[in-house]
């Protein structure tokens, strides 16, 4: 069984650059046909400073933590028995192309399922922007199978 005593865990911040040529791979890797995304002056047309981060992109970004293992190393759990099991994005502010966002992921939760056969971790990761503006909060839900 998964230390619940890491219910609160704060990881240690970190802080990744909002690189352009990032987003226009990351655009058409998943197929997303708006010239916003990719094209600076029509990001510019429709109003924006500079090419708008698209929706799930700060997962990547959440991936480039300086371990992006820490969670399961600390927890213990062995990535055989990982299944990714949800991801959602609250968005409160638009992040772009050359922004510099900080990223603080947190342990709120830990629990079971079918006599502990399952076991679920729910982190919830805060978006700031460097104007200390929150961006997004990410929440990210690991299953462990324990049969």
């Amino acid at each position: 069984m998964i230390d619940r005593s890491h219910i609160g865990h704060v990881m240690p911040r970190y802080t990744v650059d909002v690189e352009k040529g990032r987003l226009r791979f990351f655009s058409k890797a998943i197929g997303q046909a708006d010239p916003v995304y990719t094209d600076e002056a029509a990001a510019r047309e429709a109003g924006h400073p500079a090419l708008p981060v698209p929706p799930t992109f700060l997962f990547c970004l959440e991936m480039d933590a300086p371990n992006p293992a820490a969670v399961r190393e600390l927890l213990g759990i062995d990535i055989g028995k990982v299944l990714h099991g949800e991801q959602s994005f609250t968005y409160h502010a638009m992040a772009y192309a050359g922004d510099r966002l900080s990223f603080e992921q947190r342990i709120s939760d830990i629990y079971d399922k079918k006599n502990g056969a399952l076991e679920f971790v729910v982190r919830d990761t805060r978006v700031t922007n460097q104007d200390g503006a929150l961006v997004a909060e990410l929440r990210g839900v690991t299953v462990v199978r324990n049969v």
